[in-house]
């Protein structure tokens, strides 16, 4: 199955693809639970969560373009602050405060030098094919080719036992209020 890497020409598609494939996320669903807040906002949230990505070309897509993963270098951090002002611009009120669990998962993450995973996502239409499995493979090729660690937070407990198989074991959860319970991951650098 061909991985492509994606640099900015590849953002319309991964966007698309990721806002389908986080339709039915308990978190983005808890956050955004109107679903034309959603689909206005959601774009939104990966643009300020993950779009670096494109900028570090260390974003992730099959060919088909019907998954894509956008991973963060060491170094580089989402913009919380650009989030929070989207939301307040948009007047989102609902059940989830998402600009405050997006500051606990910032707050929680390591501080050690690692590559972070904020999106992996599939298409609901080409689930089961492996897509997800291989986004991961390629991108933590290279991650170990890096010689550093990994960190994710799995918004969906469905997720967590792809992420175990490929080496990652939690070290922690997030939960506010009646938030969906994510769990934190780390994977170990090579040889670590």
């Amino acid at each position: 199955m061909e991985v492509l890497r994606l640099g900015e020409e590849g953002r319309k598609a991964a966007v698309a693809a990721l806002v389908t494939a986080f339709a039915a996320d308990p978190l983005a669903r808890w956050t955004l639970a109107d679903p034309g807040d959603y689909l206005s906002l959601f774009p939104l949230v990966l643009h300020h969560m993950g779009g670096a990505a494109f900028a570090h070309m260390s974003a992730f897509a099959t060919a088909d373009r019907r998954a894509a993963a956008l991973w963060l270098p060491p170094g580089v951090a989402p913009d919380l602050e650009g989030l929070a002002s989207a939301f307040a611009a948009a007047g989102i009120e609902g059940p989830g405060d998402g600009p405050a669990f997006f500051a606990e998962m910032a707050r929680t993450r390591p501080h050690a030098p690692h590559w972070y995973l904020p999106f992996i996502g599939v298409d609901p239409a080409a689930q089961g094919r492996g897509l997800g499995t291989a986004l991961m493979q390629a991108a933590l090729a290279e991650v170990d080719a890096s010689g550093l660690p990994a960190y994710l937070e799995s918004t969906n407990p469905r997720n967590v036992p792809l992420y175990a198989r490929l080496g990652f074991r939690v070290v922690g959860e997030i939960q506010l209020g009646a938030s969906p319970l994510v769990h934190r991951m780390w994977r170990d650098a090579p040889g670590g």
